[in-house]
């Protein structure tokens, strides 16, 4: 029997739309499958029961996953009032139910309205988040309670896309590390009736939507036919949040090695802002005069961004993503494990 031919696809970012019942790893395993010697991993965990956009990062994408856990994200949620439950969504059990007559749609939008902005969550117990190196669900799962710390998060735009006592239908807008479940369950305690997530889909993962999003059939129809790699974004689009330094020739190759870029060989700036520029450990995205991707580096804070070609303050190379053997060419398409 002849070795199974392996699928070759660029390095980049895949918009899968995952379904009811998968979890984030049963999409990666399924379309791992079918890309044989090359690396793939996901961006944003989604719950099996939620539904919606999962980044899946392919090739050397699993190296910017870093970067990509900052993008912001959109939900519809389904919110459930009345009942309070053990996961603070529907798979729990219900600890208590509350009546609901008295709700009025006007307090509804007014409680609701008091969430936007940023706002303080303790994370659930049913989390993947750590307590002394130990998953937060595992320690739920065996009934014990863990002391968890608050955390700040934001709420970009809360609107109530439809109320129908009980449930309430909210399109939420929010930084990384918002957890819905918790939203919707704060929500209900603040009306003093308790409430859970019934339903929950992603609709939004920075650049990547739910309208452009493919199913897991779509995405292995559409490596049979060769047109997946149209379907990806690049690294570079993946990035494109990051300002730009340019740089020549002889450092580009200096890069490909890890070798900090002295600031004096910096041609240009694209994209950074002085506000950018004086933050700490500020990423950024290092090209050659071709405008190609070669790395990610970190710039210093209180670097002289005005006048490229003076400052001597180097800029670290945090991640070097393509070799010199795809500078000759487009960026290198295989990965090894």
């Amino acid at each position: 029997m002849e070795p199974r031919a392996t699928t070759v696809l660029q390095d980049g970012v895949l918009n899968v739309r995952k379904e009811a019942g998968w979890t984030s790893h049963d999409v990666v395993a399924r379309i791992r499958g079918k890309l044989r010697g090359m690396k793939l991993g996901h961006a944003g965990t989604l719950d099996p029961a939620a539904t919606g956009v999962l980044p899946l990062l392919v090739g050397r994408g699993t190296r910017i996953a870093e970067y990509l856990l900052e993008w912001d994200k959109t939900y519809l949620a389904g919110l459930r009032l009345g009942e309070t439950t053990d996961t603070q969504d529907a798979t729990g059990t219900v600890l208590l139910r509350s009546p609901i007559e008295s709700l009025s749609e006007s307090r509804i939008r007014e409680v609701v309205a008091g969430f936007e902005g940023r706002i303080q969550q303790l994370p659930p117990m049913y989390s993947a988040v750590k307590v002394g190196g130990v998953p937060l669900y595992k320690a739920a799962r065996a009934g014990r309670e863990v002391s968890r710390q608050v955390r700040e998060v934001t709420v970009f735009r809360l609107d109530i896309v439809d109320i129908q006592i009980p449930e309430v239908t909210l399109r939420v807008a929010c930084s990384k590390g918002t957890y819905i479940r918790t939203l919707c369950a704060d929500i209900g305690d603040k009306l003093g009736v308790g409430a859970h997530m019934a339903t929950l889909v992603r609709e939004r993962v920075g650049p990547l939507t739910l309208e452009q999003a493919l199913t897991v059939d779509e995405v292995e129809l559409r490596l049979e036919q060769g047109t997946l790699t149209a379907s990806m974004l690049t690294l570079d689009e993946a990035l494109v949040g990051l300002p730009v330094c340019i740089v020549g020739a002889e450092t580009a190759g200096r890069v490909l090695h890890g070798m900090p870029v002295p600031g004096s060989a910096v041609l240009a700036w694209h994209g950074l802002s002085s506000a950018l520029a004086d933050r700490e450990n500020r990423a950024i995205r290092i090209k050659d005069g071709a405008g190609r991707l070669l790395a990610i580096g970190t710039m210093p804070v209180g670097m002289d961004t005005q006048t490229p070609g003076v400052s001597a303050q180097p800029i670290a190379v945090s991640k070097v993503l393509v070799t010199e053997e795809s500078q000759g060419g487009s960026i290198a398409n295989s990965i090894e494990e």
